[in-house]
């Protein structure tokens, strides 16, 4: 049996050899996992003993970190604002830039008191869950092509006490729902074909594919919104890096007005939206 202190300096050791950038916050989660304690609880315990059922458990989940599979679906879930979500590989995993775009949403509705919203692609309702939590007037649309992530989003929706003020649409964009709606929001595939094979490990290897990549999904997004929204809603949008001049020269062809740019924490361009008049 290992203490504690020796079963977190083996999994970053290992996880290091694997290229993880960071090995031992990685190794603390997993262990804090297992053991079903927070990472705080851990520091403050090193000489305690897994035991044998504890330990092969751990051992078995940082191999499975090692292959470079995400974080996220190792513990099978993951924190978003205030929810905690479900995560498996039929959705992406929820990422802090994605916490960007629901505050610019949350700006916008802020002085509505019972908004209309669709997140198209909602993926695991990471979005569109975080709405409906934060702004407890807002009703909320969800859509995804993907009978495997509304699955996820739905057991999101009761885990996080939502039934009730988040639908789920199977169907493509706006799941031909006519609206009108106050603010539509989405976080479409934005990388391009060319640059699968540049991305890291975990997005490449298990990550799905068409939530990752696509050529002309934030274009058919904004191009759709203009005959839902109404007249004075916003169109919130997740674009990928040095896309922000683009996005938004395509918004105001489409007749967006006050169309700005948001950085992330990162100070990457992240989020660009547009009102439409």
């Amino acid at each position: 049996m290992s203490t504690v202190r020796e079963a977190l300096a083996y999994a970053a050791g290992f996880l290091d050899g694997k290229g993880i950038d960071t090995p031992e916050i990685d190794a603390a989660w997993l262990l804090a996992h297992v053991l079903g304690v927070s990472r705080s609880e851990l520091d403050a315990a090193p000489s305690r003993e897994l035991g044998p059922e504890a330990d092969a458990r751990f051992e078995e989940l940082v191999e499975r970190r090692g292959t470079r599979e995400p974080l996220a679906y190792v513990l099978g879930g993951w924190g978003f604002r205030r929810l905690d979500l479900k995560v498996t590989p039929q959705v992406l995993v929820p990422r802090p830039e994605t916490e960007i775009v629901v505050e610019r949403c949350l700006e916008r509705l802020r002085d509505l008191p019972e908004p209309d919203v669709i997140d198209i692609g909602t993926g695991s309702g990471a979005i569109a869950l975080a709405l409906a939590d934060e702004h407890p007037g807002a009703r909320v649309v969800a859509t995804d092509i993907s009978e495997g992530a509304l699955a996820v989003a739905a057991e999101n929706r009761e885990r996080c006490g939502l039934d009730g003020r988040v639908e789920l649409v199977l169907g493509h964009l706006s799941a031909h729902l006519p609206g009108p709606f106050d603010l539509v929001v989405s976080n479409p595939p934005y990388v391009l074909p060319e640059e699968w094979e540049t991305l890291e490990p975990e997005v490449r290897l298990f990550e799905p594919y068409e939530a990752v990549v696509g050529v002309h999904s934030t274009q058919a997004v904004a191009r759709r919104a203009t005959a839902i929204l109404r007249p004075g809603g916003w169109l919130v949008l997740e674009i990928g890096e040095r896309r922000a001049a683009e996005v938004a020269s395509l918004l105001e062809r489409l007749g967006y007005r006050d169309v700005a740019v948001t950085h992330d924490l990162a100070g990457r361009e992240r989020v660009v939206e547009g009102r439409l008049q």
